[in-house]
């Protein structure tokens, strides 16, 4: 009988530590899904920022590369004069540093979506890991 008993109690006590075991990965699911909630919503955040950023920088752009063409324009009426050419080189240079803002702009955006998505993602299957099983 006293053999019985010590079964019985390894057993219950299996369980408890099984139990306990799976209560403990939940918890670290539980804390690992709200952490990366936290980080979604400032990555949310930022996305408005960013959007607003890109089409700053891609209106200065277009601006530059205006300002550059009747540059270019009136060097072309009179292609000896340097002020003309020196006015032109440097709207040229002004129109290449803001498109590559407007680009840069641009890819910090992309890269700042593609991070929201995979963070969806991997919130959507923490969820699905404490969701519970039937």
């Amino acid at each position: 009988m006293l053999i019985s008993l010590s079964l019985s109690a390894q057993v219950v006590s299996k369980d408890s530590l099984n139990t306990l075991q799976q209560q403990k990965e939940s918890l670290e699911i539980s804390k690992k899904l709200n952490e990366r909630k936290i980080e979604l919503a400032k990555l949310e955040n930022q996305l408005a920022e960013a959007t607003n950023e890109v089409s700053k920088t891609a209106e200065q752009a277009q601006k530059s590369a205006d300002e550059n063409g009747k540059q270019a324009a009136n060097l072309a009426n009179d292609a000896q004069d340097r002020k003309l050419a020196k006015r032109a080189r440097q709207s040229a240079n002004e129109a290449e540093r803001d498109a590559k803002r407007a680009r840069k702009a641009s890819d910090n955006l992309e890269g700042l979506k593609k991070d929201i998505e995979s963070l969806r993602s991997k919130i959507a299957d923490d969820e699905a890991k404490l969701a519970p099983k039937n």
